[in-house]
């Protein structure tokens, strides 16, 4: 799989670049999809590979190529303008948001981390595969020519939920928020949310869960729901990613399962 997904990421880069030739194909490159690494994923689908990470690193560099951060919004008017499919990442404070943003995008700072729960204060949206200089746009105002390319997407980092120092009335108006967003940023395509694979859903993620229950799938948004498990590697003593990368206990993925069917998702 990971020569198939570099394979198709450089006949991809061809036709970005408008140097795709094929004498043998009557096939038009413009019918193809945004990215034809999105049909490698399909196909992955249907026949799941080996877990290997090599083959998740080239499907992210095949995929993500150019990401910057465009703004925090704190209503939906703050939100940009919806010209492009959006993710959106969502959990519990400190369950590793920004640090999978990072890791997907191949930067180490391009969210916010820390140790310190809490440190999301905004719905942060970071525009990928924009045109190529774009960041000289946002941070000095130029005016640069170029469009962005067809896979364009945005990834929406929200802000950790259930973190008791952040005051109620600014935690009220993240809940508010986010129920809108849900409900009608008809662009949104994914909500992941992330749960700590150590302990499983908490009271906070299984109110997570039927909100996301409640509001997706309606006439305005019919996103899909995916859940990640996280910190995974915490389970393991002296985990590492080539001999031993952790592991998700039994009894967590049953309280996943039974969290998800009492909240229909």
């Amino acid at each position: 799989w990971e020569r198939i997904v570099k394979g198709a990421a450089m006949c991809e880069s061809k036709r970005r670049s408008g140097k795709w030739e094929d004498e043998n194909s009557s096939e038009d490159p413009s019918t193809w999809p945004c990215n034809i690494v999105y049909s490698v994923l399909d196909a992955m689908i249907s026949f799941p590979p080996e877990n290997r990470d090599v083959t998740f690193e080239a499907l992210c560099n095949a995929l993500v190529r150019r990401t910057v951060f465009v703004t925090g919004a704190v209503d939906m008017k703050g939100c940009p303008e919806a010209d492009r499919g959006e993710v959106a990442f969502i959990g519990r404070s400190n369950v590793g948001k920004s640090s999978l943003v990072n890791m997907l995008t191949n930067r180490k700072s391009l969210a916010f981390t820390s140790k310190t729960p809490g440190k999301t204060q905004q719905f942060n949206y970071f525009a990928v595969n924009d045109k190529p200089d774009l960041e000289r746009q946002i941070r000095f105002g130029d005016e640069v020519p170029g469009t962005k390319d067809l896979d364009a997407f945005y990834i929406v980092d929200l802000p950790g939920f259930g973190f008791a120092k952040v005051p109620q009335k600014q935690r009220q108006q993240w809940s508010d928020f986010m129920d809108e967003y849900l409900q009608y940023r008809a662009t949104l395509r994914v909500v992941f949310h992330l749960i700590d694979a150590r302990h499983g859903p908490t009271e906070e993620d299984g109110k997570i869960m039927q909100r996301v229950g409640r509001l997706l799938g309606n006439q305005q948004n019919r996103a899909k729901y995916v859940v990640i498990l996280t910190k995974a590697d915490k389970n393991v003593k002296g985990a590492t990613l080539e001999k031993n990368p952790g592991k998700v206990t039994k009894s967590v993925l049953s309280k996943v399962v039974e969290t998800m069917n009492t909240n229909r998702v």
